[in-house]
């Protein structure tokens, strides 16, 4: 029984991280072949509108 419990956590654990990796290596692969010159459009609007906040939280060192 402890060893169909480990299988079971074993399978369990390679089927969800291989679906969750399956997203980001698409997107990756994605971004890269389909992205061209507009590649990082949207994480240089976010910086552009991020300019001038001020940071807030965590701890200055």
């Amino acid at each position: 029984m402890g060893a169909y419990i480990v299988d079971l956590t074993v399978v369990a654990v390679l089927i969800i991280g291989i679906t969750a990796m399956m997203g980001v290596i698409t997107n990756t692969i994605g971004e890269k072949v389909f992205g061209g010159k507009r590649r990082s459009e949207f994480v240089d609007q976010n910086a552009k509108y991020q300019t001038g906040w001020k940071m807030v939280g965590g701890k200055k060192h």
